[in-house]
């Protein structure tokens, strides 16, 4: 901050992020220290190049003014980013409530005796701030990996490979649920020709039951255990399956 007896200048010098065929502005700030009413004027060594608001103005007492500088569009950059332009800015006490209006060139004049604070900004150009780069595609998290094809029209295999074997694994899941399908095919089947076989039989020990009250004789014992141990056995199977 540059500071004099009447204002103080934030910043002390000018700085325009230079961009070619782009009009650019910068700000500056007048604080006055004193009690009094204070006058100013901008000047500079380029004047077509640079438009000033306002040049010239009143900062009340204990108050801050504004100043904007605004550099027409350049065609071409200077030779290694510098830039020798200057500016002046030059300040006197102002009689109380005085107003623009009230301002002269004379007030400014050291040869009539008025006590004129000068102070001396350089300009200076910067870069402007660089875009963020962007984000390759297949990079963020969660995002699927692609293919890159190199200068010569070759795919990268880094890229193809992972998806090579996210395929694979896709078919061998496959497999396994046609197999799984498969075996719980089989063993539905089983299980209902087991059903249907123990249903024959008690229906064929009723028969023969039946057949012998009729007759009014005994169905033969160990007939009757046979049909029975396959009942169970087929039961056992059931169950088991």
């Amino acid at each position: 901050m540059t500071s004099g007896g009447l204002v103080s200048i934030e910043p002390q010098e000018l700085k325009f992020p230079f961009e070619l065929k782009k009009q650019i502005s910068c700000s500056l700030q007048l604080s006055n220290k004193t009690d009094n009413y204070v006058a100013f004027k901008v000047k500079t060594t380029n004047p077509k190049k640079y438009c000033v608001r306002p040049n010239t103005g009143i900062v009340l007492p204990r108050s801050t003014s504004d100043v904007i500088v605004t550099m027409q569009a350049q065609r071409e950059a200077p030779p290694d980013m510098q830039c020798k332009d200057k500016f002046l800015l030059q300040c006197v006490v102002a009689g109380p409530g005085a107003t623009v209006k009230d301002i002269t060139p004379e007030m400014f004049n050291k040869e009539s005796g008025n006590q004129v604070e000068e102070s001396k900004l350089k300009v200076v150009y910067v870069s402007p701030p660089q875009p963020p780069s962007p984000v390759p595609e297949g990079s963020e998290e969660g995002s699927s990996p692609r293919a890159s094809v190199s200068d010569n029209g070759n795919v990268s295999r880094a890229h193809v490979e992972p998806q090579a074997h996210i395929s694979r694994g896709y078919g061998e899941s496959q497999d396994k649920a046609s197999e799984a399908k498969a075996l719980i095919s089989k063993l539905t089947e089983e299980k209902n020709s087991t059903i249907q076989h123990n249903n024959k039989l008690r229906q064929e020990l009723e028969l023969l039951r039946r057949q012998g009250s009729k007759s009014g004789g005994g169905v033969p014992f160990l007939y009757v255990v046979i049909v029975g141990l396959l009942g169970i056995l087929l039961g056992y199977l059931l169950r088991k399956t």
